[in-house]
């Protein structure tokens, strides 16, 4: 049962949207948890590709995840003590992970996992099928994108500031090709719960976007009553 006053909210959209900025943003003007759960995939595939593990091999994968505890917060990603944040931004890891993700084990237990973390409310949760299937009895349910060549110019930003090389038109083709696997893989594809509410920000500041959602959230929690 939610706690009184505490709600959840997820924010979906492709790679690139800005959302998992958006989502620590608002987490922390809200006072509440932030989950980004692609993160806990992506530590998945950096330990799949540091220890050998195929991709394409769902069993395997899975038994590893039940070894990991995989915890994240603003900025940081842990595997146990070890902070794999930078890690798992790599393109390595970008080019695998939605090959990981496509696993139904992996994403069942996944989801446990977020799920039981959103169990009392107060918790901004940020992914591709939160409004879908994790939670979707979400009291607040956003959708984020933006064009391909924007979200690939981000992309570039983040690798640049951590010193990564980068080619700005591959960027756009992997973003690209993400955008279909993601949309029609056969477990949880990303799309549009259709009562969230659909942001486009390829022309928007993070913060123009974070203080129009803001308004969007607490409109809806404003008129929401949970019993305690």
């Amino acid at each position: 049962m939610l706690k009184k006053g505490k709600f959840r909210i997820a924010i979906d959209g492709p790679a690139g949207s800005g959302k998992s900025t958006i989502a620590r943003m608002l987490a922390d003007r809200l006072d509440y948890v932030y989950l980004d759960t692609g993160a806990m995939y992506r530590a998945l595939t950096f330990v799949a590709i540091a220890e050998g593990i195929d991709p394409s091999n769902g069993d395997a994968l899975t038994k590893k995840l039940h070894t990991l505890d995989i915890r994240t917060m603003p900025n940081r990603t842990y595997i146990g003590e070890r902070d794999v944040s930078k890690e798992i931004r790599t393109p390595a890891v970008d080019t695998l992970v939605s090959q990981v993700c496509a696993h139904p084990s992996v994403r069942q237990e996944m989801v446990r996992r977020q799920r039981e973390i959103a169990g009392e409310g107060g918790v901004v949760m940020e992914g591709r099928d939160i409004g879908t299937v994790v939670l979707p009895n979400a009291e607040c349910k956003i959708f984020i994108t933006a064009s391909a060549a924007i979200r690939a110019q981000r992309r570039a930003a983040q690798l640049e500031s951590a010193s990564i090389d980068y080619d700005i038109e591959e960027l756009e083709r992997d973003i690209v090709a993400r955008d279909t696997k993601d949309s029609t893989r056969d477990d949880s594809p990303l799309c549009r719960a259709e009562d969230a509410v659909n942001i486009d920000n390829s022309d928007e500041t993070i913060e123009e976007s974070v203080q129009r959602i803001e308004s969007i959230i607490n409109k809806v929690i404003n008129n929401l009553s949970v019993d305690v």
